[in-house]
Formats: C-alpha cells, structure tokens, sequence
C-alpha cells in the first residue's frame, strides 16, 4: 500500500500568520528522477563528510543505499515522496519519508528533505515540515523521525525550532589509521 494523498491531491495547511505553507503533492515521474539524480550524491557525500565512507566507492554505496530503500522507486510501499512547491506553485524541494515501526509505535521516519539552491532560506522547509505534520497526523502515526548529519548545523537548529529532540548521539574519532 503506498502512503500518500488521493491521486492528484494535495496537502495544504494555513499557517496561523498568513502566509500559506507550501503544498506538499506526490512526487511525478520526472520531479523523481531530478531528486535522485541529486539525492545520490548528495548522500554519499554526507556520508563521507562525516567519516562513515571512504570516498573510495562512496557512490556506489549510495545508488545501492537508494535501490534497497525505493526498489519500485517512488511507487515502493509504505514510502511517500512529495514535491513542496512553493507559493506559485513551482516545485522548490522533496521530501521523503516511510511509516516505519519504531518500538511499539508508527512513525514517519524521514530519509530526505531538500530545498533546491535557489529556494533556500525562504522558509519551505520550516512550511514542509507543518504540511507534514497534518499529513502524518492525517495517516494516525504517532509521530516524526529523522537523522541528521553532525556536520548539518544548519539543519539541526532548523529541527531544534521544530521541536525535535535529539534521541541519541554517534561520536567519530579520526586516529589516522586506514580510511581516515
């Protein structure tokens, strides 16, 4: 069963001031393709910034990361991807998440949101997150998860004015050896 709105609906949400949050729709074939286009990369480079890949193969890993997560690609069960598109209606971003069971409870659990370069620091994020919520409420699950790199700062002080809460925290010490 695929987790998303009525074909061809949207999520809207009015945010209490007024301006509107971006319209969260599922994602087309196309707008697909673009995301992982940069999603792939983009995560392999994450990876290595952080010191869990070597460069070497970082790709690689990436592309079978994705395939084993979206073997159907945006049409894989139990995923949702969207387009935020913003107040024109022009897609500025993606994002992706999966109703997962963490514990004894259903969450969202997020793998990927992205504002395209040329949209960022508009608020689209902070928007798609509202959108989400309603969505994630809307689907009866309890709550929304998600991991940030530690080199994100940017990313974690959006999620900390959310009011997500850290959960856990992975430490990486270089000492020099192979891979470092």
């Amino acid at each position: 069963m695929r987790v998303a709105p009525d074909e061809g609906a949207s999520i809207h949400r009015q945010a209490p001031e007024t301006m509107p949050l971006p319209v969260l729709r599922p994602i087309t074939d196309a707008e697909f393709s673009a995301w992982l286009s940069q999603a792939v990369p983009a995560y392999a480079a994450d990876k290595i910034a952080s010191g869990a890949w070597p460069e070497a193969g970082a790709l690689e890993t990436s592309r079978k990361e994705h395939a084993a997560l979206l073997p159907r690609g945006k049409d894989t069960p139990g995923n949702s991807l969207f387009s935020i598109l913003g107040g024109s209606g022009e897609p500025v971003g993606a994002l992706w998440f999966a109703a997962e069971e963490r514990g004894a409870i259903r969450v969202a659990y997020v793998y990927n949101v992205v504002v395209w370069p040329e949209y960022r620091r508009q608020g689209h994020a902070r928007r798609a997150f509202g959108a989400l919520e309603h969505e994630v409420r809307r689907m009866g699950l309890a709550g929304i998860a998600l991991h940030v790199f530690g080199h994100n700062t940017g990313a974690q002080a959006l999620y900390a004015s959310l009011g997500f809460k850290p959960t856990n925290f992975n430490l990486y010490k270089p000492v020099g050896g192979p891979g470092a």
